[in-house]
């Protein structure tokens, strides 16, 4: 691994029974545990990996509700409330802050979109403050030059990704949970169609509920079990600079290039939505469905190489639950950074930012975004399969919502009342065509 990282100690045997068992330790699986045990229930979570070492530690840290899709923003608003209440009822650190996010452009047609968006805020409730060219310039300073626009959103704000999942699997160790690291699900098994076990490589855990947190591994999951969950992976590339004197602003995103500042004092710089997508058997059997969301970012996505296929974790192969699987042969998907993203990315936030110049580059690393067709996630029962719940395809936004989705799951799972309404994100909606539905991210 590149990524920053807190790697979490566990030890629990496996046990022989639970009342759910979570696949997957991102920040959805961690997060859906934590509100899950809350309630009393016995819960397993096992990660054929490390907890948070794949996509939940690779992303920017940003837990936003602007410019969201219609759909997420209320989750994304629970989430942010989620967040803080986190803390304060476990007092574990996910390096949390509503610092605000800041967007700056030059582009009239992105910021009427921007204030188009600010409109449909205000009715939803959330504050969000569109800034002239000279409100724009002055909040820029450390830029160097003048803009036409941009916005404040000041109730957003960010989280470390190398803490996050782990502090949320912590605290529900705590509350008697058990987490099983370095143990991969090979399926589930089934009585009269009903989930009764999950089975692992270490044995199996009987079970009536299975909720699927596994990321870029979800589709691949499905098809075992004759579940078509359409998925692509973007490998995006990420770097991360040292620590400076200059304050920069904490959040800073533009059309060219967004910039963070971690809870260590240093930066990390991407290009949103810039990334490679590796043909693979999985991207050419859904590529139909991605034809529109590939077609609207045509110039930042790019043909990749065989690093998806050498991971396996985009195979169309069916396995035997007697036999390795390619979770247990790639335990942790740890793709190479892009040297030319690399390479861009540091030019042009140097560009936006002249003081980064004085910081040197840390590392950097790459990460497979989990994207479906309209780039909300599946969450909800598997129609048919009653017991076996699917929280995956996130498409990048995962790390900030990882609260909210994980309370949702919880309340779907227990029956009771959902904080916010599931309906747009049940899994069905992925039969219909994908035409027209791309969301805008």
């Amino acid at each position: 691994m590149r990524q920053p990282l807190r790697v979490l100690q566990t030890s629990s045997p496996l046990p022989a029974s639970a009342d759910v068992v979570v696949i997957g330790g991102g920040i959805i699986g961690v997060f859906t545990a934590y509100y899950l045990a809350k309630r009393g229930l016995s819960v397993a979570l096992v990660e054929k990996g490390l907890i948070g070492a794949e996509q939940s530690s690779r992303n920017w840290g940003w837990c936003r509700q602007q410019n969201r899709d219609a759909r997420e923003l209320p989750m994304a608003t629970k989430s942010l409330e989620l967040w803080e209440k986190f803390a304060e009822d476990s007092g574990q650190d996910t390096g949390f802050n509503r610092c605000g996010l800041f967007y700056l452009s030059n582009d009239e047609a992105e910021l009427e979109r921007w204030a188009n968006w600010g409109k449909f805020a205000k009715t939803a409730g959330v504050v969000t403050h569109m800034l002239s060219a000279e409100q724009a310039t002055q909040r820029g300073l450390a830029t160097g030059r003048s803009w036409k626009g941009g916005v404040l959103s000041p109730t957003d704000g960010t989280a470390d990704p190398g803490k996050a999942a782990p502090a949320a699997a912590e605290a529900f160790m705590r509350l008697g949970g058990t987490v099983h690291q370095n143990c991969a699900v090979r399926g589930l098994d089934l009585e009269g169609g009903r989930v009764s076990g999950v089975v692992t490589e270490a044995g199996v855990i009987k079970t009536r509920t299975a909720v699927l947190a596994g990321g870029a591994w979800a589709s691949s999951f499905c098809r075992q079990l004759g579940v078509r969950f359409p998925l692509a992976t973007v490998r995006q590339s990420i770097v991360r600079v040292s620590a400076i004197d200059e304050r920069l602003p904490d959040t800073l995103h533009t059309a060219g290039v967004s910039v963070t500042r971690r809870s260590d004092g240093s930066y990390t710089l991407a290009i949103s939505g810039r990334g490679r997508v590796d043909p693979t058997p999985q991207l050419l059997r859904f590529s139909p469905q991605f034809i529109p969301m590939f077609a609207k970012r045509w110039r930042n996505v790019f043909p990749g190489g065989l690093e998806g296929m050498r991971s396996g974790h985009e195979t169309l192969r069916r396995w035997r639950l007697d036999e390795v699987t390619p979770m247990e042969r790639v335990r942790i998907l740890d793709p190479k950074p892009d040297p030319a993203a690399v390479k861009e990315t540091h030019r042009r936030a140097v560009d936006l930012l002249p003081p980064l110049r004085n910081a040197s580059i840390a590392n950097a690393w790459a990460g497979y975004v989990d994207s479906t067709p309209d780039g909300v996630p599946g969450i909800g029962e598997v129609e048919g399969i009653p017991g076996f719940i699917l929280a995956a395809g996130f498409s990048g936004h995962g790390f900030g919502i990882g609260p909210g989705a994980g309370h949702l799951i919880a309340d779907l799972v227990t029956g009771d009342a959902p904080l916010f309404d599931p309906r747009p994100y049940q899994p069905e909606r992925f039969k219909e065509s994908a035409w027209g539905k791309v969301a805008d991210f």
